[in-house]
């Protein structure tokens, strides 16, 4: 097969995102820029209580409201009642009881939408309120009630505990007595939100075969269309869903919102129904990142070698399951931090209670226990009186460690290497003017009491599905003659969430195919299941299937006689199209008892360097530089890359110093970006970025993963750099101002810091 020469905007170019413009000059169509003729608007009435019986509901006075078409109630879901990414835990509607603040009870379909408002404020329900369990302690412990009543052969089958993962490397006692170091220390993370800009929103449309078109924002397609079709009690080919314009997802976008509640309007009034969250609804709308309670222990001899790691975990996962037992099963495997650690002993929980649900989100788990391994490392080289970054380097896992898991790191380990380059960097000068200093612009100081800190850390996560989920992608690639030339075409249900695997899927088919026009055409399910946009998988197994699309073309273009001109080609054989499905080497889950097992497919490794300055009376943070060096594999499009890795960054500075949704009693107290602070400009700092492209031996261009890894890293580095600047334990993030002033609390209360055993 002959291609034209000069094609650009391949793989390996920095290209730019077509809808990338359309952002900047607020152009771009949204979910939430849907419409439809005849058109009708949902709300969602919800609960004001964390625990409560459900003892009268009337909506009379909502439906006698002028402009209201429907109410309803779990009395009118056609289908199966409950639904949940891995486990149908959660009621369409509210039956008996609710179980936490925010849970959906009744839909309110009216004209216009705030007539819909005004419905969901006549619906009169009476509950009976109950104690809420809000102690993730508790739950693991089994004091106070069960937030489900989950009753096998009239035994409580599990109580509060969603999942324990046990997992045991190694021999402990032999372990504990090569130790001649002992550090630990308590380490909690605060509930994070994936503060998304585009609140949840959809369009449904009722079909004339009785079934529905959903246009969505999602990260998954099919998942969305699976649970749909069984609250709905319809067939997936009478449940279609289009990708709509995302406006943000980190995760927040994997369990469904608005899917199905507008999907049974608008198949309850035989109109179309639009439904599109404020702000504050969005905080309740979606699953948020657990907190954790953690208590690290790390053994080592006096030359700084690890001997082993312990460690307990508690994951809150509120009051439904979502993903909470793969959550804390990510976040345990890698508990041990991407070093050599022979012998290991880790127990994570994730448990019920009557708190906001939380799943999904960047980092997927291991955010939690990276930011514990990496905090704990710190002390353990105070107590060796070796420097961080040292420590780190001396017992930096390579190719061919073996992870606490049992399994093998197979592909490139660059973790000495990420942290050397780091090291080697030049430091930043002071800070520049009064911009430059804590508190910035509002003068709060000139720079009295103000304290520089340096902290080093890293992450290794997993990449893709793990633990025996089959995981795989499909494309279909279609070649075709437009105004003589050749173009193509590309289909897949990848969901484009602001990552860029619109742009990457165009690039790929430049570069096998050798055409210069490529239109993507909207993701939806009338082509094959991409999975997920999440475990920084898509574009491995998206651009694997459109990859293995193209070379399927070029074998049939060549059995056609493709020596000649492609044009030519398609004049006499008409259009072409080739659909593949792309899957990777099986993985499997680890057994319960121990935790061993080849549960992964490829691995990521991230590092940062923080630099910071603290105002230690006014307890005021300067993040001053953030560097940071990546193993990307391949970089298919450097400057999407590297916006991967800025995004996530930022986001880790959010957790490390400031965004906390803060839930007392089960109650929301802070659901807006009035109250719920995220970084803006003016708090993000200089990020160098440092890239390798190390190939991976197993992935389409030797690619590899790279949203989430930065993610792990940035918060502890953070972190780190804070207690070099103020010699303060600070065993919590986010990091709060009273932190450094004495009047917060610092949440470690371990007092072993130094060596306990000679």
């Amino acid at each position: 097969m002959s291609t034209a020469t000069g094609i650009r905007n391949g793989v390996g170019e920095s290209v730019r995102r077509p809808d990338g413009r359309l952002k900047v000059k607020g152009d771009f169509a949204y979910s939430s820029d849907l419409h439809a003729d005849d058109m009708v608007w949902g709300a969602t009435l919800r609960s004001p209580h964390p625990s409560a019986r459900i003892l009268r509901f009337d909506a009379s006075r909502a439906l006698g409201l002028p402009g209201v078409v429907a109410v309803l109630t779990h009395e009118d879901v056609p289908g199966h009642p409950l639904y949940g990414m891995k486990v149908a835990d959660q009621p369409v509607l509210a039956k008996d009881e609710v179980r936490y603040q925010g849970e959906p009870v009744a839909l309110v379909a009216a004209d216009h939408p705030e007539t819909a408002r005004r419905a969901l404020r006549l619906i009169e329900v009476e509950y009976g309120i109950r104690t809420p369990l809000t102690d993730s302690e508790q739950a693991v412990s089994g004091e106070g009630p069960r937030v489900h009543a989950q009753r096998v052969d009239g035994k409580d089958e599990l109580g509060n505990v969603v999942r324990h993962v046990r997992i045991r490397h190694g021999d402990m006692a032999q372990a504990e007595r090569l130790a001649e170091v002992v550090v630990s220390g308590t380490y909690d993370v605060g509930m994070q939100d994936q503060a998304f800009l585009g609140p949840e929103s959809g369009l449904a449309i009722p079909a004339e075969d009785g079934g529905v078109d959903v246009y969505v924002s999602t990260q998954w397609l099919y998942d969305d269309q699976h649970q749909m079709c069984s609250a709905l009690g319809l067939p997936p080919e009478k449940v279609r869903l289009t990708m709509s314009g995302v406006g943000g997802a980190f995760g927040g976008r994997e369990d469904v919102s608005v899917q199905i509640h507008s999907a049974m309007l608008a198949l309850h009034t035989g109109r179309p129904v639009k439904m599109s969250y404020n702000r504050e609804e969005s905080f309740f709308g979606h699953v948020h990142r657990h907190p954790a309670k953690m208590w690290f222990e790390h053994g080592a001899t006096r030359d700084g070698k690890i001997v082993y790691v312990k460690a307990r975990m508690i994951f809150d996962g509120g009051a439904y399951t979502s993903t909470s037992q793969v959550v804390i099963a990510n976040g345990s495997y890698f508990a041990a931090g991407a070093y050599e650690v022979p012998h290991v002993e880790i127990d994570g929980y994730s448990v019920y209670t009557n708190n906001p649900p939380c799943g999904a989100m960047r980092g997927f788990g291991a955010v939690q226990s990276c930011y514990g391994v990496e905090s704990n490392l710190d002390k353990l080289a105070r107590a060796l009186d070796i420097e961080p970054v040292e420590l780190r380097i001396r017992n930096a896992m390579t190719t061919g460690t073996m992870l606490p898991t049992g399994q093998e790191v197979d592909g490139p380990a660059p973790a000495a290497e990420l942290l050397e380059r780091l090291r080697d960097r030049p430091l930043p000068p002071p800070g520049d003017g009064a911009f430059g200093l804590p508190g910035g612009l509002n003068n709060t100081t000139r720079g009295e009491g103000v304290k520089r800190g340096v902290g080093y850390a890293i992450g290794v996560k997993a990449i893709g599905f793990s633990g025996g989920v089959d995981d795989r992608s499909v494309a279909r690639v279609r070649l075709s003659l437009a105004d003589g030339e050749p173009v193509a075409q590309v289909h897949t249900s990848a969901a484009e969430c602001g990552q860029g695997i619109v742009t990457l899927q165009a690039q790929i088919v430049r570069t096998e195919l050798g055409v210069q026009q490529v239109t993507v055409l909207p993701a939806d399910t009338q082509v094959g299941d991409a999975g997920s946009s999440s475990a920084s998988r898509i574009s491995w197994m998206s651009g694997g299937a459109v990859q293995g699309a193209c070379k399927a073309l070029k074998e049939r273009i060549t059995e056609l006689g493709g020596d000649g001109d492609l044009a030519q080609i398609l004049v006499v054989h008409g259009p072409l199209e080739e659909e593949y499905e792309y899957s990777h080497r099986r993985t499997y889950p680890v057994d319960p008892e121990r935790g061993q097992g080849q549960a992964h497919i490829a691995f990521a490794f991230a590092a940062h360097r923080a630099v910071v300055e603290v105002d230690t009376e006014l307890g005021l943070v300067k993040v001053v530089e953030l560097a940071t060096a990546q193993d990307v594999g391949k970089a298919m499009n450097p400057l999407a890359v590297e916006g991967q890795i800025e995004g996530g960054s930022a986001q880790g500075l959010g957790l490390a110093l400031m965004e906390e949704l803060h839930v007392k009693d089960g109650t929301v107290r802070n659901p807006s970006f009035t109250d719920y602070l995220i970084p803006t400009i003016a708090d993000m700092p200089s990020v160098p970025i440092d890239l390798l492209e190390l190939p991976h031996p197993d992935s389409p261009y030797g690619l590899n993963g790279v949203g989430e890894p930065p993610t792990l890293s940035s918060t502890p580095a953070i972190a780190n750099a804070l207690r070099d600047a103020t010699g303060l334990e600070l065993g919590r993030v986010p990091v709060r101002p009273d932190d450094f002033t004495g009047t917060g609390g610092s949440t470690d209360t371990d007092d072993s810091t130094g060596p306990v055993r000679s």
